[in-house]
């Protein structure tokens, strides 16, 4: 598949993303740090975007809190919800008008349809297994239901991905990749019931207007991106290029996530842990061994 990609001798623009849902770790620190760097080793600009679209889950001290670890990382940006810009507002929950404008767009060309599936209904479907935080495989049940749709926002609607199709990119740091529609991943949701625009389409909406040309994210995004780039296809949107780091392993080989409190920025900061160490940049003080609290 052929894609469209910014031009790279264009200004650089990226992006920090998170998602205030709990204290950032080492994980995060290392991704943004690289982010940090990149941005400012092209002399371009650093856009700090919160991704706050999960409910009740989004709270404003996480906000509060990932703002000072990233002070204490050395890290700052050009642009965000505290120092101004031009792409504003930098927080999604913000910016839902547009969401909902790339849906429609996207209803009324036939790529997208409503689905009335719950999580147990695909759960009980749907028997192969599928990796961490991957939703299973959707069978297509609504693909071809005739079902009555009355207010648009209030369903879950999913992207039809053409099956057998490959998605291709080169990636920054991992080089080539390719993703197989319907293998990889099958027809994935745009749009949530109760009227919450998913991450992909998000996503795509907000890199595209924030005119973001490289995204700098974490391994586990790497299928995300294959599901992005068909959308950026379908919305007529170029594609910026992708920088996918390693994934920050605890000592038993599991990937950090935000439940693992004890190896957080703030406790390791409490620790004695240098922002170097913490950012994956140099050593620690006390041992840099990503341990969880027993």
């Amino acid at each position: 598949m052929a894609m469209a990609t910014l031009d790279p001798n264009a200004d650089y623009r990226g992006r920090l993303a998170p998602s205030p849902t709990g204290l950032f770790h080492a994980g995060h620190a290392r991704t943004f740090m690289t982010a940090f760097v990149r941005a400012r080793a092209h002399c371009g600009t650093l856009a700090l975007r919160w991704d706050d679209l999960d409910g009740p889950r989004c709270r404003p001290e996480f906000v509060q809190a990932g703002i000072e670890d990233l002070h204490w990382l050395g890290i700052n940006w050009d642009e965000g919800d505290d120092c101004g810009g031009s792409y504003g507002p930098y927080s999604q929950s913000k910016r839902i008008p547009l969401y909902a404008a790339a849906l429609e767009q996207l209803r009324r060309a036939g790529l997208i349809y409503p689905c009335i599936c719950t999580r147990k209904d695909i759960a009980s479907a749907v028997g192969a297994p599928h990796a961490e935080n991957e939703e299973p495989i959707y069978p297509g049940t609504c693909r071809n239901r005739s079902i009555s749709v009355p207010d648009a926002a209030m369903v879950t609607w999913r992207f039809r991905v053409q099956d057998g199709r490959q998605v291709m990119f080169e990636d920054g740091r991992m080089g080539a990749q390719c993703f197989g529609c319907g293998r990889d991943f099958g027809d994935f949701v745009v749009w949530r019931s109760g009227n919450v625009p998913s991450y992909q389409l998000a996503c795509v909406v907000d890199d595209a207007a924030m005119r973001i040309t490289e995204v700098v994210r974490g391994a586990d995004l790497l299928s995300s991106t294959a599901r992005q780039i068909l959308l950026q296809e379908a919305l007529g949107l170029v594609s910026p290029s992708y920088f996918h780091c390693p994934l920050t392993l605890d000592v038993n080989g599991r990937r950090l996530a935000k439940r693992h409190d004890s190896l957080s920025i703030q406790v390791l900061r409490q620790k004695g842990l240098t922002p170097e160490a913490v950012a994956g940049w140099g050593p620690a003080t006390k041992g840099n061994d990503l341990q969880p609290d027993q």
